[in-house]
């Protein structure tokens, strides 16, 4: 891995991290235009870790309401007064919807990081989840703000969130829509997407860690800190536009590229590991 390569594949995961087009999807893809090994479990440590750059973004985008979530959830341990709050519930949300995806990445993790890790199934995601996407907008009622999420809601998105284990779907579509399903309104089904991707990704990315050899150490970092400006740009500009669009507004590019890998890969152009 090369600083050239490195800040390349920052951009593209601060871009597509929290965008309904699937980041893992995006740097398979550039992954293999910049001539890596996508399954070399190097690289796939090195996706891994420069997730933790556009966690700190939302952390950052977010550092008020999670220093108050955190507050009350602490609290509420000891305090039953406090138990009741919205802070104090998120912050069990946030937790109980997470566990989902912990153990499910856990007992798959060698078919994450092996077959998996392929162009084919990046296509076949892309455009088959984007039917999923469709249908949620369709069905949604956004009937109910952040105020009335209950952990069910929070659990049912943390399931929802495992879909995302395969390349190509998003982890934030598949989590927005499935909050869209439930009821819940655009703002509140993205926000908490990137409450839930905080936990999830920042395990992944401290477990891999061990996997970065010496030798691109340096890389990493850099690709780890131009993750967390890019995608701090992308938290900002996603937030206005779910506010007032669709998410199947995605689709067309989703399935656009889908198709263009599945011509890229019959012909030759392009290798599918």
């Amino acid at each position: 891995m090369d600083y050239f390569q490195a800040v390349v594949l920052g951009v593209v995961e601060g871009l597509t991290e929290f965008l309904p087009v699937s980041s893992t999807g995006h740097l398979t893809i550039a992954e293999q235009l910049l001539g890596l090994e996508v399954d070399d479990p190097s690289v796939t440590a090195f996706t891994a870790v420069i997730q933790v750059g556009a966690i700190a973004a939302v952390v950052l985008y977010f550092y008020r309401d999670i220093g108050r979530i955190a507050a009350a959830w602490f609290r509420g341990l000891v305090k039953p007064e406090v138990r009741g709050t919205q802070d104090h519930r998120m912050g069990w949300y946030i937790i109980g919807g997470s566990i989902p995806i912990v153990i499910v990445g856990v007992l798959a993790k060698d078919l994450i990081t092996g077959p998996l890790r392929s162009l084919w199934v990046v296509a076949a995601g892309l455009i088959l989840w984007s039917g999923v996407m469709v249908y949620a907008e369709r069905q949604a009622r956004q009937a109910r703000g952040e105020d009335a999420m209950t952990m069910r809601d929070a659990l049912m998105m943390g399931v929802m969130q495992c879909a995302a284990l395969v390349p190509g779907v998003s982890r934030s579509g598949a989590t927005i829509s499935a909050g869209l399903l439930l009821g819940l309104d655009r703002v509140a089904a993205t926000r908490m997407a990137f409450f839930l991707g905080i936990p999830a990704l920042t395990a992944a990315g401290l477990y891999e860690l061990k996997d970065v050899h010496g030798a691109d150490l340096g890389p990493t970092a850099v690709g780890t800190v131009v993750s967390f400006v890019v995608a701090y740009a992308s938290i900002a500009w996603l937030l206005r536009f779910v506010a007032h669009h669709s998410i199947a507004k995605f689709v067309p590019y989703r399935v656009g590229l889908g198709l263009l890998l599945i011509v890229l890969l019959a012909t030759g152009v392009l290798t599918a590991t």
